[in-house]
């Protein structure tokens, strides 16, 4: 018998059901039961990575503590289970294929034809019992990427496939996820998309052992009696998965449709223990019966598209539980803000954060919205670029350097005070190769970030950038009060600066909200919202 149990999490009819919440769920559920338990997502695209990806194109782009740049459902995992995943959580076909391709160049196939069958899918396998295989999980839930039947997940299909007769009943089981849309013309939930799904599933050689099903309206039993008879599932195993009005919720909604139950039985495991959601429940309390609220506007260059800045939302949502207020996201694209409009575009906001970004576009009207912040004494959080536009807007405003620049949007600046990295100089491939995961930062004694870290002298933070502070302007810009609060001891990087003069502005050339969950919501957001309150009661 197989010491580690598998679980696989399918997805049918359309994507964008929430399978890594489903999947995080019930991580959580089977965590809080006591099983050690991790998620992997498996994605079936040729980039190797989503590093070099648009957030346009896939959301926000999520990187762990060892540097990987992975999908953003790894996100919903750390922020749901409080653990840390790293480069074996996350797959895409194109690192399959590399890994495969490289084997074959190195004559590890001795001289044998390279096929997707037994070739690819081999490797897919081995990379789902990496996690497993280290001894650390009692589980490892695996989320497969699209829908089935889609071209590109064919090969994992048929790696699960392979492995559910390789370990044998009550080993490894497959959850698929799938919609009962309702018909308004009908006025009724419609089962056939489901039915036509799962009949995808088996003509690949797979059986669903629970069916998940998505909807925006109770499902009678008589439905799930019929899903159950013509899906060949058991009755017990049709869960509903209703639409909730925060996914914080949704490990709660599986625990009353009884999601872990069924699945520690499938897979023969003890459900004497009852989960121990005691610390959810609170936060959830906190979250859905806030005493006050604030509205902060998130200034970015990709505002239209929600997932662009899934973790920061995510990390305010945290923050807000803690101090029990309801934050109020503003999106303000920041290409639209000049100099003549923004008092309107920023009014009646308690706090202002400018967000990650890349690239010249919405520049100017991000270092607007820091001179705003900083002169009206609104609290201020810059991300990354939002630190840069911050370092930029002093040495222009207050310095006098009025071309001072980043040599990413200005490469001939006669004042660089942000700068390419030294290392990044010669390197010509854009994938994977930034300043990334997570690095050490020393704290300034007496400093705000200091106060706010609760007194720590060195923090570890994640990171994903190429441009940094010019330590040539460090000496004129801390004479002129924009204090280096944090500095990477190796490096000598300025990892964070904040303003004297001012109740609460900092920007951190790192990424915070990576690290915020639902167990520890990051400090620096949580500081921020009380931050913002304060101003609103001021």
């Amino acid at each position: 018998m197989s010491q580690t149990k598998y679980i696989f999490v399918t997805g049918g009819v359309t994507s964008s059901l929430g399978k890594g919440i489903i999947a995080a769920s019930l991580a959580k559920l089977l965590q809080a039961r006591g099983y050690r338990t991790t998620i992997q997502k498996l994605d079936p695209y040729i980039n190797v990575d989503p590093g070099t990806l648009n957030p346009y194109e896939h959301g926000e782009c999520y990187v762990t503590d060892d540097g990987a740049e992975t999908d953003l459902d790894l996100g919903h995992y750390e922020r749901f289970l409080n653990v840390n995943t790293s480069q074996a959580n996350n797959v895409t076909t194109g690192r399959i294929y590399q890994s495969v391709i490289d084997k074959e160049r190195r004559g590890e196939f001795l001289g044998k034809t390279v096929q997707v069958v037994p070739h690819i899918t081999n490797e897919i396998k081995e990379r789902v019992q990496l996690l497993g295989n280290s001894g650390d999980y009692d589980i490892v839930i695996t989320e497969i990427g699209g829908t089935v039947g889609d071209i590109e997940s064919l090969p994992y299909i048929e790696a699960v496939r392979q492995m559910l007769w390789e370990m044998g009943d009550n080993n490894a089981i497959v959850i698929h996820l799938t919609l009962v849309p309702f018909l308004s013309a009908a006025g009724e939930l419609k089962t056939k998309p489901t039915q036509h799904s799962v009949k995808t599933l088996m003509e690949s050689g797979i059986k669903a052992d629970i069916l998940v099903c998505r909807t925006e309206h109770e499902i009678s039993d008589d439905i799930k009696e019929k899903l159950a008879l013509f899906c060949n599932v058991k009755r017990e195993a049709v869960i509903q998965s209703i639409d909730a009005s925060t996914i914080y919720d949704v490990p709660i909604l599986m625990q009353d449709e009884g999601l872990d139950t069924v699945t520690l039985k499938k897979l023969n495991l003890p459900d004497e223990i009852e989960p121990d959601l005691t610390q959810w429940k609170e936060f959830l309390k906190r979250h859905k019966n806030p005493k006050d609220e604030v509205t902060i506007g998130l200034i970015g260059k990709y505002v239209e598209l929600q997932d662009s800045y899934k973790s920061i939302l995510e990390a305010f949502i945290h923050a807000g539980a803690q101090n029990e207020v309801k934050v109020k996201v503003r999106s303000i694209h920041s290409e639209y803000i000049n100099d003549q409009n923004y008092q309107a575009k920023l009014k009646d906001l308690d706090g202002i954060l400018v967000a990650p970004g890349f690239g010249e576009r919405g520049i100017e009207g991000k270092i607007q919205a820091v001179r705003h912040a900083r002169e009206s004494g609104i609290p201020f959080l810059g991300i990354c670029l939002g630190m840069q536009m911050a370092v930029i807007e002093y040495a222009r405003n207050v310095l006098g350097l009025e071309d001072a620049s980043s040599t990413e949007m200005a490469e001939d600046t006669l004042n660089p005070v942000i700068s390419i990295m030294e290392e990044q100089k010669t390197i010509t491939n854009k994938g994977g190769t930034m300043r990334l995961g997570a690095w050490d930062c020393v704290l300034k004694e007496d400093s705000l970030v200091r106060k706010i870290y609760g007194g720590v002298k060195q923090i570890k933070e994640r990171h994903r950038h190429r441009y940094e502070f010019n330590n040539t302007y460090k000496e004129q810009l801390e004479n002129a009060g924009l204090i280096a609060s944090g500095i990477n001891s190796e490096t000598n990087l300025v990892e964070i600066v904040e303003l004297e003069e001012h109740p609460w502005f900092i920007g951190v050339q790192y990424h915070p909200e990576y690290k915020s969950t639902v167990a520890n919501p990051h400090p620096l957001f949580v500081g921020f919202v009380k931050a913002a309150l304060a101003h609103k009661k001021a």
